[in-house]
């Protein structure tokens, strides 16, 4: 069954762009959710149990519907979370110019997120470089893209520091994008 991976950083460490109450927060119940109810959903599933994350939002289609949303959701708030915890650190790094010269797009993609959802720059099968953005925690990978870059604008990721400002949301997590992370991403 899944857990809640444990933060490559202090809860405090991308401060002052991300404040250290809104991580604990959004970690410890926001994506601790996502795992317990990824879990509950496939207890009577014992062979979807051992299957990765990725590999269950991948294959959705095949999941028995009558657990399918509940795997779309949680499945992919758990795959999105896990992720978007790697894609930030402290010390930032090196922009990777082929993700970095689509940030105008990017910050777009997540300026009209309409509600709850994430913004992405993903390579599809050919691997060429795409921005566009999912509802609630759809995952690119339900639609065979590869995430490479992720921020999510659920109000939950910024409101305790930016209340209604996603704009500023953004430009200040701008600052705190791992780009080692995203340079691994690329291979």
């Amino acid at each position: 069954m899944f857990t809640l991976p444990d933060l490559p950083y202090a809860y405090d460490a991308l401060e002052p762009h991300i404040d250290a109450q809104t991580m604990q927060i959004h970690h410890t119940k926001h994506h601790q959710g996502y795992v317990d109810n990824l879990n509950k959903a496939l207890v009577d599933y014992p062979e979807l149990q051992n299957k990765s994350v990725e590999d269950l939002l991948k294959g959705l289609n095949a999941v028995p519907e009558v657990i399918r949303m509940a795997v779309r959701n949680h499945g992919g708030g758990h795959a999105n979370h896990a992720l978007f915890w790697q894609l930030m650190s402290p010390q930032g790094g090196k922009p990777v110019d082929a993700v970095a010269k689509l940030k105008d797009q990017f910050i777009q993609a997540a300026m009209t997120r309409f509600g709850s959802g994430w913004a992405w720059v993903v390579k599809d099968a050919a691997g060429k470089f795409q921005v566009m953005s999912t509802a609630n925690q759809d995952s690119p990978l339900s639609d065979g893209f590869t995430p490479i870059l992720g921020v999510d604008v659920w109000e939950h990721a910024y409101y305790l520091k930016y209340q209604n400002r996603r704009a500023d949301y953004l430009a200040a997590w701008w600052n705190v994008v791992n780009w080692d992370k995203v340079s691994e991403l690329l291979v």
